[in-house]
């Protein structure tokens, strides 16, 4: 390691290494991940190391706190919230943090000031804590619900006032809370990308169709929704031409009706 730059601490009576290009920032890296004194997620994982201490760099950490306080959750970095208080305080607008908890109503309230805007307060609450399904859930919910509220109180109050001193990173227990991506749970923006990719059902395949479906659709031997979910697991139908599949189908007649106009 001897090409690193070793910074004294003088104030702390300890040092920090500071990598001066990328082969050093690897160096580091690679001693660290190996070590066994990071995180189980950067264990052997140099390469994850070198971009938790990158990132931790872009708000001000360095490569120790960077990778004791970032974390990746579901393919998404994130801080942890401990580390927002120290985030904070070291912005130069920072005025003062507070924090309250009310056992009588089970509700967390952060305060913080940043000088030249209004004191702003966030509070969560049990009730707000149901009313998004996390109340019990099985984990830190239910074992320590008391700092999960006062997390989740922190975390949006230093969103809403020192987005800058974060850096754009979301607040782990935040992430923790969310599913694991699925197709279904992706936002419906995303799932339109994912129909797009798939090619249209052209004029030549409708007519293909016709020749060899309708008819069947028309006798009942093959429902219109069948032959419509056959086609939408490897194309995208109009909505003309599922109309118009629909409309192969024969109506259906009451029975009871049909009898009645018989009798007359």
């Amino acid at each position: 390691m001897s090409n690193l730059r070793v910074i004294d601490n003088k104030g702390g009576g300890g040092f920090a290494m500071a990598p001066q290009n990328l082969d050093q920032a690897l160096q580091l890296a690679e001693m660290l991940s190996s070590s066994g004194m990071v995180p189980k997620a950067y264990i052997n994982k140099p390469q994850d190391t070198l971009v938790a201490m990158m990132m931790g760099s872009e708000i001000g950490l360095n490569p120790i706190q960077s990778l004791q306080n970032i974390a990746t959750i579901n393919g998404k970095p994130s801080i942890y919230g401990d580390a927002i208080p120290a985030l904070m305080m070291r912005h130069p607008l920072y005025d003062g943090m507070k924090e309250d908890f009310d056992d009588a109503t089970m509700t967390a309230t952060c305060t913080v000031r940043r000088r030249g805007s209004p004191e702003h307060t966030v509070k969560f609450s049990r009730a707000d804590a149901e009313k998004a399904a996390l109340w019990g859930k099985t984990g830190p919910w239910s074992q320590y619900p008391k700092r999960m509220l006062q997390m989740r109180a922190r975390a949006y109050a230093a969103r809403d006032q020192f987005a800058d001193a974060l850096g754009g990173l979301s607040i782990a227990e935040d992430i923790q809370d969310t599913p694991n991506p699925s197709h279904e749970s992706k936002p419906l923006e995303h799932r339109a990308t994912i129909a797009q990719e798939k090619p249209p059902y052209n004029d030549a395949q409708m007519v293909a169709t016709r020749k060899k479906v309708k008819q069947k659709v028309e006798s009942g031997e093959l429902s219109a929704k069948d032959v419509i979910n056959t086609i939408l697991s490897s194309s995208t139908l109009t909505a003309e031409q599922e109309s118009e599949i629909k409309g192969w189908e024969a109506p259906v007649v009451d029975q009871a009706q049909g009898s009645q106009e018989d009798a007359q």
